[in-house]
């Protein structure tokens, strides 16, 4: 949308449209991290074969130790995020693992393992793409609000009304 197309919309429904892709991307943000989370167990499971460890007895353990390395993150502030079990990219991700045998990882031959880690990988890097889209659009959005404030164009006191 250009910011022509912007400038002539009503202020309720720049909100509007700019909440409902930031719902978006709260939905595709939570199931990149869902598929990152699987990815990294995945090469847990990789370096534990390549370094010939012996398996864990413990899956909280496990878990702990392929979590707890600090990610870089958004510079946005964080939302509240309530994603639906129900939604299509959840189900797109559980139904992926299911099918490629994410299930029973530390049986799997290395030529599966590599498998489920490209598939994963690709997963992931798809929603990081719809993801900057989305911020795209957000930021695009948020610039004509800020304008707007600034010009005179709305009132800062609508925010409370609306």
């Amino acid at each position: 949308m250009t910011n022509s197309e912007l400038s002539v919309l009503p202020l309720i429904e720049i909100r509007n449209r700019r909440s409902t892709l930031q719902v978006q991307e709260d939905a595709v943000s939570f199931v990149r991290r869902m598929a990152q989370g699987r990815l990294d167990m995945a090469r847990d499971e990789q370096r534990r074969r390549a370094d010939h460890t012996p398996v864990s007895t413990s899956v909280t353990s496990d878990l702990v130790g392929i979590f707890h390395e600090e990610r870089g993150g958004s510079a946005r502030p964080p939302r509240e995020t309530n994603v639906s079990p129900d939604h299509p990219l959840v189900h797109e991700l559980e139904k992926m693992c299911e099918d490629i045998g994410f299930g029973s990882l530390r049986s799997l031959d290395d030529e599966s393992l590599d498998q489920i880690i490209k598939l994963l990988s690709a997963f992931e890097t798809q929603r990081s793409a719809e993801r900057r889209q989305l911020f795209d659009q957000i930021d695009v959005l948020t610039v004509e609000l800020v304008s707007r404030y600034k010009d005179g164009g709305a009132d800062v006191d609508s925010l409370l009304s609306d």
